[in-house]
Parts: C-alpha cells; structure tokens; sequence
C-alpha cells in the first residue's frame, strides 16, 4: 500500500531526512518513535506532499507520488491527520464532516458510528470542543474523504488520559473495520505498543532499529537508540 525507498528531503538547503526506507502492506499499522528533531513530522510532511522530495521516491499502491500535490496525494486515497488537529474552528463538528464527505460523496453516518463520543456533538462549534475531541473529529473528518492510507501525527499529544484509551480503541475499530494502512507518529509508548505491529526509530533523519512488541517496552534501549 505504501512503498517509501531511500526518502530524502528537508527545509532549503538544511536536509532532514537521510534516507529513509520502510513498507507498509494493507492493514498494517507502522509506528514512528523518536526524541523532538528527529525528523518525525518531516517524514510525514514528505510524504503528504507538504515538503518537497530531494531523492527517493514514494509510491502509493504501485503508483510513484514523489512530484504529486497534497491535494493529488489525497485523491489517490492518502489521508493526513497533521499535529494540531487543524479542524475548523468556527464551523459544527457536522460542517467540518460534510466538508470532507463532499469530496467522496461518503455518508457521513458511516463515520460517526465509530465515534459515538462526537455524535454527541454535531452542532457544537469546533473550537467549543477539547483537545481531545478535536482530535477525535480531524479524524473521522479524514476518514469521510475514504483514505486507504493515513498518516497520523501525534494524535495522542495534550490530551487527557481517558480520551487517549478512547482513541486507542477507536484506531482499533477502525483498523478492523476499514481495512487501513496506518503510519502512526507517536511518542506515547503504551499507545504505539497496543496499536502498531511493528515501530521504527528515527534519529537524525535515518532509521536506526525496527522493533516489535515487547522490544519497545526497553527504555535504556530506547534512550541510547535516541541518543
């Protein structure tokens, strides 16, 4: 489903990423671990589109998307939730939803019945929700537009416990249901361990082990890995 060989970019003349190579098959959830600086986000700006690809290449069920727009990238069945959320603020959870149906024509029933916490919330304004639920709504927002791949950035970052094991079961529903490839950006380790199959460590724009499982539990490991 995705296909990420020898990436290369970054911001000007400053390089980010060294090379980065990893596969993702369909249904299978990819974790990303790494210190602030490590190229995490740049690593899923590259691949949205955002950033400009400097060598490599990035391919998207076969297809090479590597000088493809955001917008390109998202009509081929991409789907980015970036840090931040970036819902609109001033628009109901239900305007920020149908604006995003609208482009698949996906009914918006669908979505909601894996986030009943938002259900709840459908004439209330954007940025009246909390953190939480803001991220909670960016990404059944991205899943109206029926990505088969999504990339997920730190969507755990700032919000409360109890909402954090929400959206760890609802990532879960969500992979059994939808059948999505997941590229997950997340320094929450309890988060990465419950959901990914595999996790890559980035450091320094390169990827310095792949783990599985209990392996990522090792915190001496992982602070020399980050070092």
């Amino acid at each position: 489903m995705l296909d990420v060989s020898q990436l290369r970019s970054g911001y000007g003349r400053i390089p980010i990423l060294a090379g980065v190579s990893f596969s993702l098959g369909e249904g299978e959830m990819l974790g990303v671990l790494g210190h602030n600086g490590a190229g995490k986000t740049t690593l899923l700006k590259t691949i949205a589109g955002f950033i400009p690809v400097n060598g490599g290449s990035v391919k998207l069920c076969g297809s090479e998307m590597k000088a493809a727009a955001p917008h390109a990238r998202a009509r081929a069945g991409m789907g980015y939730v970036p840090q931040g959320r970036r819902i609109f603020p001033s628009l109901t959870v239900k305007e920020n939803l149908e604006i995003a149906a609208a482009r698949s024509r996906r009914a918006i029933g669908e979505v909601l019945e894996l986030f009943p916490r938002i259900t709840r919330l459908l004439d209330r304004k954007g940025g009246a929700l909390s953190g939480g639920e803001q991220q909670l709504l960016a990404l059944a927002r991205c899943l109206c537009a029926r990505p088969r791949v999504i990339l997920l950035d730190e969507p755990t970052e700032g919000i409360q416990p109890s909402i954090i094991e929400e959206m760890i079961e609802t990532l879960k529903n969500i992979r059994n249901s939808e059948r999505l490839t997941v590229l997950l950006v997340e320094q929450n380790l309890e988060c990465l361990t419950a959901l990914t199959d595999r996790i890559l460590v980035l450091n320094r724009g390169s990827i310095v082990k792949e783990m599985r499982g209990a392996e990522a539990h090792d915190r001496e490991a992982l602070a020399e890995l980050m070092m």
